[in-house]
């Protein structure tokens, strides 16, 4: 969990321009509390995130700063959110802050996206919890999800692409709409020789099946995971034994695309059945397949661009919502990339 450094509470000198700071009242106490956080720790995290100075005046904040007009406008999303019965967490204020800031450079605004997320149109509810997009294209890839029979997400790691796809295939699956979820992905090795594993057929591919049971354990009991999983109403397998099948009234994820081959691609679209519900998920700049094989991700992308009810969406690494030294790992890494120099 990031730290942040709690909000000052001192009173700076009276400005002799009113103008230089935004001063917003909260009609109850009880909220503002809430907004607050705990020992003004969501406070400390705005000031962070948006270089201001934010005072707490009994029932009014203060902001000073550069950003304080959108930092103004950050709080009072976050005051509604608190209203509609909804907690304020540290993910949350980073979430207000992306959708707040997404339309820079763009002359667009952002209040349709920030007001989604105060009342909730796009929460993806599980039995464990509930889960938000917290960017402008995770908004859009889950009304993806919901809206399209096949949908792709690329992008790199950490933006929210299988974990949202897993999420809305749970929220699916307890919502009666389809009957099973199917979960799978290429077995192949990143970069290094792993050598035979021991074991039955199970204890062989679980390695590389491992960020999969991760997601589910985030939106299912224990004890309602392990029994879905055998009663087959949850499979997760790897994609050579997706041949054959036909896949009907489940919603099917396939993970870590890129490293499929062509003839896999083609093969594992084709299992689509009736009633059925597929997403697609890769890193285009995570390719492990061998030297001269092409990515099944890439010359499906190129291929289906402009095939009706399929879609694609795009993240980057502002899209990323792991540790933010994650995005300016990945946007280092983009940079340096001789295709790009």
């Amino acid at each position: 969990m990031l730290e942040f450094p709690l909000a000052t509470t001192t009173l700076p000198p009276p400005s002799a321009e009113p103008s230089l700071e935004r001063v917003l009242e909260f009609p109850d106490n009880r909220l503002l509390i809430e907004l607050c956080g705990e020992f003004d720790r969501n406070l400390a995290q705005i000031e962070h995130l948006m270089d201001v100075q934010i005072v707490r005046r009994g029932n009014a904040l203060a902001v000073h700063g550069g950003a304080r007009e959108e930092a103004a406008e950050m709080l009072e999303s976050l005051y509604k959110r608190a209203e509609s019965g909804r907690g304020i967490e540290a993910g949350d204020i980073d979430a207000v802050v992306r959708l707040g800031s997404s339309s820079e450079g763009t002359g667009a605004r952002s209040g349709d996206q920030i007001e989604m997320f105060q009342s909730g149109e796009l929460e993806i509810k599980t039995r464990k919890k509930t889960v938000e997009p917290r960017t402008v294209a995770q908004q859009d890839y889950v009304r993806a999800l919901f809206k399209n029979e096949l949908a792709f997400g690329i992008g790199p790691a950490g933006t929210g692409k299988t974990y949202l796809a897993v999420a809305v295939a749970v929220n699916q699956m307890i919502n009666g709409h389809i009957d099973r979820i199917i979960l799978s992905r290429p077995a192949v090795e990143a970069g290094e020789k792993l050598g035979y594993l021991p074991g039955d057929m199970k204890d062989k591919v679980d390695p590389y099946m491992q960020p999969l049971y991760d997601a589910l354990n985030d939106f299912l009991p224990d004890k309602q995971l392990a029994k879905l999983i055998e009663e087959k109403r949850i499979e997760i397998a790897p994609l050579a034994f997706m041949r054959g099948r036909t896949l009907s009234n489940a919603f099917v994820v396939l993970d870590e695309a890129q490293n499929a081959t062509s003839m896999q691609m083609k093969m594992f679209l084709t299992r689509l059945g009736q009633g059925s519900r597929m997403v697609i998920t890769g890193d285009r700049s995570q390719i492990d397949l061998p030297r001269g094989v092409n990515s099944g991700l890439r010359e499906a992308e190129r291929i289906l661009k402009g095939v009706g009810g399929i879609s694609f969406n795009y993240f980057t690494a502002k899209d990323v919502v792991r540790h933010p030294m994650v995005a300016k790992i990945i946007e280092a890494y983009d940079a340096d990339d001789p295709a790009q120099r």
